[in-house]
């Protein structure tokens, strides 16, 4: 089984978005789901662990991140056969891996194992560590935290030319959707208290930009 100090090997101290203090977050969160829904913890654990081993999105730039999953499956299969896992538990860590990813529905999770790595990396997106996650990779990649979104943005998710996507733009295409998207019970109990939280906050920062508070 992998370990968590093994894992600290594997990914940046100072990445703010896909560093191994996100690893742990998932980790922690993903077994504490795993207990209460009833799923197999070791496979979880090492899914945790190893969901975003290759392509973080400041180390590795978004045509890295955009593939991650897969190139962090791959990786996962080469850890886990080092550790001589039989080939169906290998699958079945490998699978949580590739189903993990938001903008990429191809392989949606099927096992309660990749529903649970799936809630927990998500569930780390939103409520205070999102919003802190969110502002802190366009600071990194130098887009800003706040630009009034066009209609067209607002409508289908796609920008005007020239149009940034902000923190703020962030929330509408993505933070807002995750707690309808979970798929455990015990996950969108939690999901409910931290959209509430980061809604109040994008909310808030919308109406100081435009001068209305």
């Amino acid at each position: 089984m992998p370990t968590i100090d093994q894992a600290h090997h594997w990914y940046p101290d100072l990445d703010p978005v896909h560093g191994f203090d996100h690893v742990l977050r998932v980790y922690r969160m993903a077994e504490r789901l795993a207990l209460v829904e009833g799923a197999d913890v070791e496979i979880v654990h090492a899914a945790a662990l190893l969901h975003d081993a290759e392509g973080s999105a400041t180390a590795g730039g978004e045509i890295g991140r955009s593939n991650h999953h897969h190139a962090s499956s791959e990786f996962a299969r080469q850890i886990l056969e080092a550790e001589n896992w039989p080939p169906e538990r290998i699958a079945a860590v490998q699978h949580c891996i590739r189903a993990h990813r938001f903008r990429d529905n191809s392989e949606p999770p099927q096992t309660l194992e990749a529903k649970i790595l799936f809630d927990a990396d998500k569930l780390d997106v939103i409520g205070a560590i999102g919003v802190v996650r969110t502002v802190a990779f366009d600071i990194v990649v130098g887009q800003p935290v706040y630009s009034e979104p066009s209609q067209l943005f607002i409508s289908t998710g796609e920008k005007e030319p020239g149009e940034p996507h902000s923190s703020y733009h962030e929330y509408i295409f993505k933070l807002s959707h995750i707690k309808d998207r979970l798929f455990t019970a015990a996950a969108r109990a939690i999901a409910e208290e931290r959209h509430q939280f980061m809604a109040e906050f994008f909310s808030r920062l919308a109406a100081e930009e435009r001068g209305e508070l």
